[in-house]
């Protein structure tokens, strides 16, 4: 029997098949086309933008023009709130979400009304295709409009549509030279995109399309009245909340175009310069610590003006992320007069004595001292270098922790040649000094006193590296690379070890100062728990102060960028303060939290005239910082027995020692150059008696240093009266003292005094001999 259905159903399913095939073959071919349309003819290139600089919260600090003059500034995803979505979707294209880029009905009602009509009385552009016109503006026309329509599809078929809105809200005009949502929304009302209000939202959705007549400051009142009408439209819609609207209804408009943002300008400038086509730099500024910082130095420089002083830098780093959090190029970019555009932070200045901190670092590291070691401040020619303390006094012994506390210069660069130069400079080459890298061979012992150039940026990065136990690791300034860094990272390097650098830290805390905080100081009556060092450049031209606690490091320079010296310019008087004012403001009482001391550290008991591990005759001992097996264990030595008569008038070694009438006492057993500042200082000391004049011994010890003239140096005159001075240090049993020129007895004296001879031209031996039959020469040019 013929099954009617049976055979319907297969006629059907033939015929759909054939159909669908044809379908998907012509769709097929269409998508082919436009494929081909879309490789042949790619979409325009998306704008620039003006590049801007955030901070860490994404605040706009400072702007930059785009390429074609213009204020538009990229809108981030996250920036496009809800409310920000809603109020433009529903104001340009509520169908926004559900077609492919062209919605047809409105093109046909368009059509239709501009046919009957003869005018244009709606548009059918969606926002993507507003988007393509944004991209490529061209002449309104048919071929343009249908230019436009393929536009658009190539933009959905490249784009999600999150990212076709992000497109439309970074390109609309908003009058002059002003683009985009972001740009609007920081010029006009000082807020970010998602920081504005309903109000503000609906604001800037109406101006796109009249951004002549609806001008922003000039037309504020029929803002205004748009603004409330279309607020009552989404309100009919159900857009937004009946209160919520009820409250932008009665919100005021009392915007206007504002300046663009200029907070740490310098900084900005140079991340442009470093990535000049980034639209967004985020970097760890923090707004509110960067403004007060520049008000406080703008407060304070304005203070110290009457001296000559102009100019400032400043750089904040939180220590446990080394992220820069504040930085102050100069405290007012727009000062022509003194050079206000240089970037203080980046200069190379000398540093003064502000290195010296890692010069005693290091020494500590290397055992060869420790806080309580005694060294000498006397005047010393390290080959030609002879360093004069700030005020122009020597002090004899002090103490190691003194010395720095008090920025002596000699027991610097003294420590400086007992480590070499080489060692001070490969770990500030280990700490990314540039200027020291570049000029590593040419540097010598004034290193320790400021002979080089440094940035402020990396005496902040060293000091950092002190408040995080002697490990450096590069300063943040922006995220723009995903890889963080942490302390653990191979990237941290030590550039003391962490006994080392607590010992330094503990005597960078003391504020009893006499050279660096003078009595008059009053611009902090409340100090801060901070480790800190001073510096000032020869000339007075550079005053530096930099500070650590556990939260911040701190670096300030103050100044003339035109190099001028002032008489009041010094680290102490005019840096500290701005210094203490800092860390009072921006991190008050953060000293309560300080840092704990290294399990490798210990103390010792020493003696206090030497700060060496006490002998038999050490009375007067104190507790000292050490590091076991590192710090030196040499005993104490201030004292030496010495055979005398009973009247002590005479010494006597043990070839001469009688067999009575003797006494074994203890003397000071000062070095030659203690001895010499002693002598010419007039400080009397205990001498020991001259040694018996009938021995015959030849006795072993230190010779007498010859420290005038220099060995090896070329000495250049034009006259023939000029002399040249003969002195010697000599250990403290010399009496007598015998100079020899060229092998020929020239004059007897005693160690203390200075004698002069006049020198014949060509090379000339100088020889000098105690009463111990002790010699030594040096040999020295005239020309």
């Amino acid at each position: 029997m013929y099954n009617f259905s049976l055979h319907f159903h297969q006629i059907l399913d033939l015929f759909l098949t054939k159909t669908a095939k044809k379908i998907y073959l012509r769709v097929g071919i269409i998508f082919a086309i436009f494929l081909a349309l879309h490789l042949s003819f790619p979409l325009p290139k998306e704008n620039n933008y003006s590049q801007i600089v955030t901070s860490d919260k994404g605040i706009v600090l400072s702007a930059f023009l785009s390429a074609d003059d213009k204020w538009r500034m990229k809108t981030e995803l996250n920036e496009i709130t809800p409310e920000l979505q809603k109020a433009f979707i529903a104001k340009e294209d509520k169908y926004f979400y559900y077609h492919f880029g062209i919605n047809p009905i409105a093109i046909l009602r368009a059509a239709f009304n501009n046919l009957v009509k003869g005018k244009k009385t709606s548009g059918a552009s969606t926002i993507t295709m507003q988007v393509a016109r944004l991209l490529a503006p061209k002449e309104r026309t048919y071929t343009n409009k249908i230019i436009e329509i393929f536009r658009a599809l190539q933009l959905e078929f490249r784009y999600s549509k999150a990212e076709i809105l992000q497109l439309y809200l970074n390109l609309v005009p908003y009058g002059s030279n002003i683009e985009g949502v972001k740009a609007a929304s920081v010029l006009y009302f000082s807020r970010l995109p998602n920081q504005l209000s309903l109000a503000q939202i609906t604001t800037l959705s109406i101006i796109p399309n009249r951004p002549t007549s609806l001008a922003i400051g000039k037309h504020n009142e029929r803002i205004e009245k748009e603004r409330n009408r279309w607020l009552k439209i989404f309100e009919t819609e159900n857009v937004f909340p009946k209160t919520v609207i009820a409250d932008a209804l009665v919100e005021p408009l009392n915007a206007k175009r504002q300046k663009t943002p200029k907070t740490a300008i310098h900084f900005a400038h140079w991340l442009h310069k470093q990535y000049p086509t980034k639209p967004i730099i985020q970097t760890y500024i923090r707004a509110d610590m960067q403004a007060k910082t520049e008000e406080i130095a703008r407060t304070y420089m304005r203070s110290i003006q009457h001296f000559g002083i102009n100019n400032t830098a400043i750089l904040i780093i939180e220590n446990n992320t080394r992220n820069v959090v504040a930085y102050l190029g100069s405290q007012n970019f727009d000062d022509a007069t003194h050079a206000g555009q240089v970037d203080g932070v980046r200069a190379y200045r000398s540093p003064g004595s502000a290195l010296k901190p890692l010069v005693y670092g290091l020494a500590f590291e290397k055992g060869l001292i420790t806080p309580k070691s005694m060294l000498i401040d006397v005047p010393k020619d390290f080959n030609g270098y002879m360093p004069e303390n700030y005020n122009r006094k020597f002090n004899g012994y002090v103490a190691a922790e003194k010395a720095l506390a008090a920025s002596l210069n000699l027991p610097a660069v003294e420590l400086l040649n007992l480590l070499t130069v080489d060692t001070l400079v490969l770990r500030l080459q280990q700490a990314d000094f540039e200027w020291i890298s570049k000029r590593n061979k040419n540097l010598g012992l004034s290193l320790a006193l400021g002979g080089c150039g440094v940035s402020l940026a990396e005496m902040a990065g060293l000091y950092a590296s002190f408040a995080n136990g002697g490990k450096y690791q590069s300063l943040n300034y922006h995220s723009l690379n995903t890889e963080k860094t942490n302390l653990t990272s191979l990237n941290s390097k030590e550039i003391l070890s962490p006994a080392a650098n607590y010992m330094l830290t503990e005597i960078l805390t003391k504020v009893e100062r006499p050279a660096e905080l003078p009595n008059s100081y009053e611009n902090n009556p409340y100090l801060p728990k901070i480790a800190w060092k001073t510096g000032t450049s020869y000339g007075r031209r550079d005053a530096w102060s930099i500070g650590f606690n556990k939260k911040y490091t701190i670096a300030v320079w103050v100044g003339n960028f035109s190099g001028e010296g002032r008489p009041e310019l010094t680290g102490a008087t005019i840096a500290t303060p701005l210094l203490f004012k800092l860390f009072n403001n921006l991190d008050y009482n953060g000293g309560y939290q300080w840092f704990d001391m290294p399990t490798n550290l210990d103390f010792r008991l020493v003696c206090q005239h030497s700060g060496k591990v006490p002998n038999e005759f050490c009375e007067q001992l104190s507790s000292d910082a050490y590091i076991p097996s590192i710090s030196s264990a040499v005993k104490c030595e201030h004292l030496k027995y010495v055979y005398v008569s009973a009247n002590e008038k005479l010494s006597f070694c043990t070839k001469c020692l009688p067999e009575n009438h003797y006494k074994h006492k203890l003397y000071p057993n000062y070095p030659p150059e203690m001895l010499m500042y002693f002598d010419q200082n007039q400080t009397t000391y205990n001498k020991i008696p001259p040694h018996n004049p009938e021995c015959t011994q030849i006795f072993d010890g230190q010779e007498p240093k010859i420290i005038s003239p220099a060995n090896d140096r070329e000495y250049l005159t034009d006259d023939e009266s000029v002399e040249l001075l003969l002195q010697a240090q000599a250990a403290n049993d010399v009496k007598k003292l015998y100079w020899y020129v060229n092998n020929k007895f020239y004059k007897e004296a005693v160690p203390s005094s200075r004698t002069f001879f006049k020198p014949e031209r060509g090379r000339i031996k100088i020889s000098c001999s105690d009463d111990k039959g002790r010699n030594s020469d040096v040999w020295v040019w005239v020309r």
